[in-house]
């Protein structure tokens, strides 16, 4: 992890500051900033610096990690191809489903003329624990002892749009913070140089519901998250123009910073804080965002294990870059690598599309896990595996083989942070319509990350337009049993 930042930055600090308080250590200034800091306070009162909203905060609870990184495979892979073996399944193959396993279902796609589609990959034990994985990703059968394997998941949502935004937001509709939101805005970040929720990117496109999965919501936007461009400058506009010194830059920073005091001073708008803290953190990260990007100083044999070139942008570059940001002291890190959603047409199959996504991202998740445990990272940070929803036991009626999207019962994982490895959580039916062992919502999931980082996700909460929010609703509870 980098040491805190000297010299400029700090000065900009110190001088923004002395001026910042200097202006508003009296009369109507001193009264625009505390009717501010009184505006929308959380109901938890977690202690902010209204200067510094990044700065590291200790949870109000003991922590069993400090980081997050969530692997988001978008789409919705399909846990009937790669986790979840189911026999009956194959034998069954081409017969209509019981009526009474669909009574009461909805579905995105299926119009009822549909039959059960068993798998076609091939599928065997790893591990000590016996973690069925099929042969699309052999690089997974190397960390079956390291994660904890979450057979029994569901959700809300059988749309892409709103099953991403629930699983990121708690909430299926754009205005609520991301669960990276609330992770900074309950801890901060350990990181000065860099913001404290970072998004990268990789596949044929960007995450339906776009920038509202990785929003701060209601709460400050200095917690929202801050999508890395995959090639060049990691943030458009970021490099100094050309002929502008260091210190000519250093002065343009100080006058504007104090012309933004003047203003927030004058009419208490908690935004106005927010951009001087991100012309801040701006002016920090012109030398800290390409030294995070220069792979340079990766061995060769650290390339070799994610798979990745030290230019080429792809999910296993971002794999890297994700440890690289832990390292850094970033709080949390978010990748999204499209596309899985494998309805069955031409571009999105279960055949060589499936195979095609699997190869993307298979080697460097594993890697992930491998480079933190062996650097000692991963005892306190947690990796997530997943999409928004599952995929049916039955296929659909398209041009190849594929299925529709599922929210009863499909399969993550999860790992470091004090979760408990090559434990195999849940099971589902003969057929995988539904779970039957230690079921687990996306609340829940919400629930067990917080606690995880000191908090109890009842008490994390932000009072907006008259309520309490918080990221589990009114709904949640953590899942003690995957827990060391």
């Amino acid at each position: 992890m980098n040491p805190p930042s000297h010299g400029t930055s700090n000065s900009l600090r110190d001088l923004t500051r002395r001026h910042f308080f200097g202006r508003c250590a009296m009369g109507v200034g001193s009264m625009a900033l505390q009717s501010l800091l009184a505006r929308d306070q959380p109901a938890a009162a977690v202690p902010l610096d209204p200067l510094r909203p990044l700065s590291p905060r200790p949870p109000p609870r003991q922590a069993r990690a400090k980081s997050v990184i969530f692997l988001f495979m978008a789409g919705g892979p399909s846990q009937l191809e790669l986790f979840d073996d189911k026999p009956a399944l194959r034998r069954l193959d081409g017969q209509p489903p019981p009526p009474s396993l669909l009574s009461g279902r909805r579905f995105a796609f299926l119009k009822g003329n549909e039959t059960l589609l068993g798998s076609r990959r091939t599928f065997s034990q790893h591990g000590q624990c016996g973690m069925t994985i099929s042969d699309l990703l052999p690089y997974h059968h190397r960390i079956a002892d390291d994660v904890c394997w979450l057979r029994g998941m569901s959700t809300d949502f059988f749309n892409h749009g709103p099953a991403k935004l629930f699983m990121n937001t708690g909430f299926q509709a754009p205005g609520r913070p991301a669960l990276g939101a609330w992770a900074t805005y309950g801890l901060g970040s350990a990181s000065s140089d860099l913001p404290g929720f970072i998004v990268l990117q990789s596949g044929p496109r960007g995450p339906r519901a776009g920038s509202a999965l990785w929003s701060s919501g209601f709460l400050p936007t200095s917690f929202q998250g801050v999508p890395f461009r995959a090639t060049g400058d990691p943030i458009l506009h970021l490099r100094s123009p050309q002929g502008l010194s260091r210190e000519a830059e250093l002065d343009f920073q100080t006058t504007v910073a104090a012309l933004n005091q003047e203003q927030l001073a004058a009419a208490g708008d908690p935004e106005i804080l927010t951009r001087l803290n991100s012309y801040e953190t701006a002016y920090r990260m012109q030398t800290s965002a390409p030294e995070l990007m220069d792979l340079s100083r990766e061995n060769e044999s650290t390339l070799a294990l994610y798979g990745c070139s030290r230019e080429k942008p792809s999910y296993a570059r971002n794999c890297l870059l994700a440890r690289r940001l832990i390292e850094r002291g970033v709080r949390f890190v978010q990748l999204y690598h499209t596309d899985w959603d494998h309805h069955g047409d031409q571009v999105n199959n279960l055949n060589e599309q499936l195979e095609l996504r699997c190869r993307e991202v298979d080697q460097a998740s594993a890697a992930l896990i491998i480079d933190l445990k062996q650097r000692g990272l991963l005892d306190d940070t947690i990796v997530v595996w997943g999409g928004e929803f599952g995929r049916t036991p039955m296929g659909e009626v398209r041009d190849t083989i594929g299925r529709d999207h599922h929210v009863d019962a499909f399969t993550m994982w999860a790992a470091g942070g004090g979760i408990k490895p090559g434990l195999i959580h849940g099971a589902t039916d003969e057929l995988g319509f539904g779970v039957v062992e230690n079921a687990v919502h996306v609340h829940d999931l919400h629930a067990t990350l917080l606690q995880q980082l000191g908090f109890d996700h009842e008490q994390l909460t932000w009072r907006f337009q008259g309520r309490d929010f918080r990221l589990t609703d009114v709904h949640g509870r953590p899942i003690t049993e995957i827990l060391s």
